[in-house]
C-alpha cells in the first residue's frame, strides 16, 4: 500500500515537472519584457534596446528573439534624433603618460616626407598615419603631400583643404613640423636635400619604422615613403600613439575657412525645419565594379562595369546572388528607403545625400525619391558655387562636414569606404552621435525574398534587422571594424572609472605640455631654433596662401 501511494505520487511529481517547466519559461519571458520595456524607456526608448546602442543578442539567450517580435510596436524612431548614450564615457586624445615634446632641430633624426594616395578620407587616415610615424622616428615631418590628381583631377593639396597653421599649432607638443625639405650648406656650398625614396609595406608594424626606415633616414638625413595609404599598422599595443591619432585625426585637421563657413550655412539651412540626416550612398561605378555587383543593370550598364573592373581590380568570378547574400554589394537607394520606411521614418523626413554620381542615374533614384521627395545635396542647398569642380576634395570635404553634424547619419556601405567609416568613427568622438548602420549581410534574404516575389511580413523582418544594433554609442571595437572607425577605449575617458586607465587626464594637461615645450626651446638659443623651424614654416605658409 505504501509502495502503491509512492508511486503515485512520484508519477505526480513526474506530470508536475513539466508544467513547472513552463511556469518558469513564462516566468522568464515576463521578466524579459518587463526588463527590456524599463531599460528602453531609461535609454532611446526602442523597443530592442538594452541601452543605447542596442541589444547584442546572446546565443543562449533566443528566447529573446520571440520577445524581440512582440516589442517592435513599442518603437520610438523620434528618439533616434538625439545622441546615444555615453555610460559616463567622454572624448579625450590628450596624453595620460609623460610625453614628452618632440625633439629640437639638432636632435632629430633627420625629415620624413610622404605622399597620401586615394581619396580625401583616405588621405586623412594616412596624415594621421604620417605624423603617429615621425614621432615614432623622433623625426622632423614635412608637410604632408596629397595625391590629388590620380583621384580627383584636383590640384588643391594640403594647402588648397586644410588650415595649416591650425595643424602645425596643435601639434607642437607631438612632432615638429616643416613646410619643405630645408637646403643645406656643405663645403661652402647651398643645395637641397634630397629624400631617399622607399615603398613601405602595407599595414607596416612600429618596429619597420623603427629599424629599416629609421636606418635609412640616418643614412640619407631624409626619406620619401610612397605611396603611404594604410602603411601603418592600426593596432599598436601603446595606447598614448593611438590617442595621438585622434589627436590628429579630430583636432589638427580642420578644413580652411571657406569650406568649414559653406558647411555651416548647409547646416543651418537644413535644421531650419528641425532635424535632418545624412545618407552616404554608395551606388557608384567604381565601388559596384569592386563588388561585382551588376546583375540588377542592363546590358549596356554591365559592360561599362566589367571594363572597369577589369581595368582597376584583380581577375575574379563574381556571382551577384552570391555577393548580395553575404552582404558585399551596397544598398541601392530603393532599399535604402525601404528601410527608412520600415524604421518607421514618413516622408516629412529630410535627408542630405552624400555621393558622387550614382551609377544607374535617375531610373534608381526614382522609387527612393517616391518615398522621401525632400532630399538635398550640397549644390541643391549650397550657397551657390562651391569650387570649379564640386566633385573633387571640396565638395567632399562639404559633405564631410554636413554628415558630421547631422543628427543622424546612415552609411550604405562601409566595407572599403573611408568616408563612411571615418565619419563614424568621428561622430562616436564628438558626442556619440547617432549612426544608424544597415546589417547588409542580415538584410539581404529579405530583399532577395522581396525581389523574388516573397514579400510577406517584409517590413516586419527589416525591423528585426535594424533595431538589433547600436545607434552610436561606446561599444567594444571587434575585428575587422577599423580603428578610425571605433577609437574607443583609447581616445575616451571617465571621471570616476572603473579601471584606472580610463581616468581622465588632469584638466590642467595642457600647461604642463606647454611647460615641458619651452623648456626644451631654452636649451638652444631661441632665435636660431625659431629662425629654422617653426617660424620658418609659418612665413612659407603665409607666403604660399597669399
Amino acid at each position: 500500500m505504501r509502495r502503491g501511494g509512492h508511486a503515485e505520487a512520484l508519477l505526480l511529481r513526474r506530470r508536475r515537472g513539466p508544467a513547472r517547466l513552463w511556469v518558469a519559461v513564462l516566468a522568464l519571458l515576463a521578466g524579459t519584457l518587463w526588463l527590456l520595456s524599463s531599460s528602453s524607456s531609461a535609454g532611446l526608448g526602442l523597443g530592442l534596446a538594452r541601452s543605447s546602442y542596442g541589444l547584442q543578442l546572446d546565443s543562449q539567450f533566443k528566447v529573446l528573439t520571440l520577445t524581440s517580435v512582440l516589442l517592435l510596436k513599442d518603437v520610438d524612431v523620434n528618439k533616434l534624433w538625439r545622441t546615444a548614450d555615453s555610460n559616463g564615457w567622454r572624448a579625450s586624445s590628450a596624453p595620460r603618460t609623460y610625453w614628452p615634446p618632440p625633439p629640437i632641430e639638432s636632435e632629430s633624426n633627420g625629415y620624413l616626407r610622404v605622399r597620401c594616395n586615394g581619396g580625401l578620407n583616405q588621405q586623412r587616415s594616412a596624415i594621421c598615419n604620417a605624423v603617429v610615424a615621425a614621432r615614432i622616428m623622433n623625426a622632423t615631418l614635412v608637410l604632408p603631400e596629397l595625391d590629388t590628381n590620380s583621384f580627383w583631377h584636383d590640384e588643391s593639396g594640403f594647402l588648397g583643404i586644410y588650415d595649416v597653421l591650425h595643424f602645425i599649432k596643435t601639434l607642437k607638443y607631438d612632432v615638429r613640423i616643416a613646410m619643405v625639405i630645408p637646403e643645406i650648406t656643405t663645403n661652402g656650398k647651398t643645395k637641397k636635400l634630397k629624400a631617399h625614396q622607399i615603398r613601405p609595406p602595407r599595414d607596416a608594424p612600429v618596429t619597420w619604422y623603427t629599424t629599416v626606415a629609421l636606418e635609412k633616414m640616418k643614412k640619407y638625413g631624409a626619406i620619401y615613403l610612397t605611396p603611404f595609404s594604410h602603411r601603418l599598422a592600426e593596432d599598436i599595443d601603446d595606447p598614448e600613439l593611438q590617442r595621438l591619432r585622434c589627436r590628429v585625426n579630430y583636432h589638427a585637421l580642420r578644413f580652411k575657412p571657406h569650406i568649414m563657413k559653406t558647411s555651416s550655412e548647409i547646416v543651418n539651412k537644413l535644421r531650419t525645419e528641425g532635424h535632418f540626416m545624412s545618407i552616404h550612398l554608395r551606388f557608384e561605378m567604381d565601388m559596384l565594379a569592386f563588388a561585382g555587383c551588376i546583375d540588377i543593370f542592363t546590358p549596356q550598364e554591365q559592360k561599362i562595369l566589367i571594363k572597369y573592373r577589369k581595368e582597376h581590380f584583380a581577375e575574379k568570378e563574381l556571382i551577384y546572388r552570391e555577393r548580395k547574400l553575404i552582404g558585399k554589394c551596397p544598398l541601392t537607394p530603393e532599399e535604402v528607403g525601404l528601410i527608412l520606411r520600415s524604421m518607421g521614418f514618413d516622408n516629412k523626413t529630410r535627408i542630405y545625400l552624400a555621393s558622387g554620381d550614382l551609377f544607374g542615374g535617375k531610373r534608381f533614384m526614382k522609387p527612393f525619391k517616391a518615398m522621401f521627395p525632400r532630399l538635398e545635396n550640397h549644390s541643391t542647398v549650397g550657397p551657390g558655387k562651391l569650387e570649379e569642380n564640386t566633385r573633387g576634395l571640396a565638395g567632399s570635404a562639404v559633405d564631410y562636414m554636413v554628415c558630421l553634424l547631422s543628427d543622424i547619419f546612415i552609411p550604405t556601405y562601409d566595407g572599403p569606404s573611408n568616408f563612411a567609416n571615418n565619419l563614424m568613427g568621428h561622430r562616436l568622438y564628438y558626442g556619440f552621435r547617432t549612426t544608424i548602420t544597415p546589417n547588409r549581410k542580415a538584410l539581404a534574404p529579405i530583399f532577395m525574398d522581396r525581389e523574388e516575389g516573397r514579400a510577406a511580413r517584409f517590413e516586419e523582418r527589416v525591423r528585426q534587422v535594424m533595431f538589433n544594433t547600436y545607434f552610436g554609442g561606446p561599444h567594444k571595437r571587434v575585428h575587422p571594424e577599423s580603428f578610425y572607425t571605433n577609437s574607443w577605449p583609447e581616445c575616451f575617458c571617465q571621471p570616476n572609472p572603473r579601471n584606472r586607465a580610463d581616468k581622465c587626464p588632469p584638466d590642467n594637461i595642457y600647461e604642463v605640455l606647454e611647460s615641458q615645450f619651452q623648456s626644451v626651446e631654452d636649451e638652444e638659443d631661441i632665435e636660431e631654433v625659431k629662425s629654422t623651424n617653426q617660424t620658418d614654416s609659418t612665413s612659407q605658409i603665409e607666403e604660399l596662401v597669399v
